[in-house]
């Protein structure tokens, strides 16, 4: 299976078309160096390494992304200046990113997933110069725009700067009428960021309602719900603690086997949102406690696993003690 655009490897120092050609021999080869490479195709790959031997935009484009990724506003002001429609180009890598995409620090090539602290004034920058605020690019299964990107970003998260930037690309006119974009926040583990975008009114659905815990949207928009929907409620009250939302949930009805496309179901996503109380809340309405997810995992397995990988281990001797008592093997 090919790597995803931003697992992607960096390509070598001083990369030569002579060099590639020496690694790979014959048509399968090649295409498997240029998808390693995070190049749709042999042809792809070998005009991009061909272009930065010389002051192609192409190598332009590729001096303006170090600089944002490593706050260089300098190099950046500079390349803008010599070259004004850098902002238009489109990495010739598979996932089509513009240099404003950059700054979110997803998607893009993994070595450069990276916030500095002087990113907002980078994408203020940008935006000056004529980048699109709703420009897309091709990564996880669809179309990204920077605004998403940022919102399900750990880099700026961690860096103290990811409402600050969500704040200057909706202040520039970033689109919030996606309608996937708060349960892309919550299904990758930003609450704040979903909450951040629910109040500046990003449309608001039945599974994001109950993963923010709004119990009176999820008693008005249930009736009408389809059932991957209601599904979906569950699963992220149930990992982020809502619990007054999935006891109404299981009072109408919420399906206790019923999981996401990993196979993970409620009581998984209770375990590993370290949710005590919910997990207890779960069990009380016996849940299947030998059902596992694709990786082989139980709802115990998971919580032993949790528990070893977690960056706070503190709830789950609590869990698994929970999980014991009521029959888990």
């Amino acid at each position: 299976m090919s790597p995803e655009p931003h697992q992607a490897l960096p390509l070598p120092e001083h990369a030569t078309v002579e060099n590639f050609r020496k690694m790979a021999n014959g048509p399968k080869e090649r295409s498997t160096l240029a998808r390693t490479y995070g190049f749709e195709n042999w042809s792809k790959l070998t005009r991009h390494v061909a272009a930065l031997t010389r002051n192609s935009r192409i190598a332009r484009f590729e001096t303006a992304a170090d600089a944002i990724v490593n706050g260089d506003t300098a190099t950046l002001r500079d390349l803008l200046r010599a070259d004004p429609k850098l902002v238009y180009a489109r990495s010739t890598r598979r996932h089509a990113a513009t240099l404003l995409i950059y700054v979110t620090a997803n998607g893009v090539e993994q070595y450069r997933q990276k916030t500095p602290p002087n990113i907002v004034e980078i994408a203020d920058l940008l935006l000056d110069a004529g980048s699109d605020v709703n420009a897309v690019c091709n990564v996880y299964d669809g179309a990204c725009a920077a605004l998403e990107l940022t919102a399900t970003s750990v880099h700026p998260r961690t860096a103290g700067v990811q409402q600050q930037l969500m704040e200057k690309l909706i202040e520039r006119g970033a689109s919030l009428d996606k309608p996937t974009l708060l349960t892309a926040c919550l299904g990758n583990g930003h609450p704040k960021a979903a909450e951040f975008l629910a109040a500046k009114s990003a449309p608001v659905d039945l599974p994001a309602a109950a993963g923010l815990g709004h119990l009176d949207t999820v008693k008005a928009l249930i009736d009408d719900a389809t059932l991957d929907h209601r599904r979906d409620a569950f699963l992220y009250a149930c990992a982020y603690g809502r619990n007054d939302v999935v006891s109404f949930l299981l009072e109408n009805g919420a399906d206790l086997a019923a999981h996401d496309r990993n196979g993970q179901s409620a009581l998984h996503w209770a375990i590993i949102g370290a949710q005590v109380a919910t997990v207890k809340l779960l069990l009380s309405h016996h849940p299947p406690l030998d059902q596992e997810n694709t990786y082989g995992g139980t709802p115990l397995g998971q919580a032993y696993w949790s528990s070893e990988h977690a960056s706070n281990p503190e709830p789950y001797p609590k869990i698994i003690k929970a999980l014991i008592e009521s029959g888990a093997k």
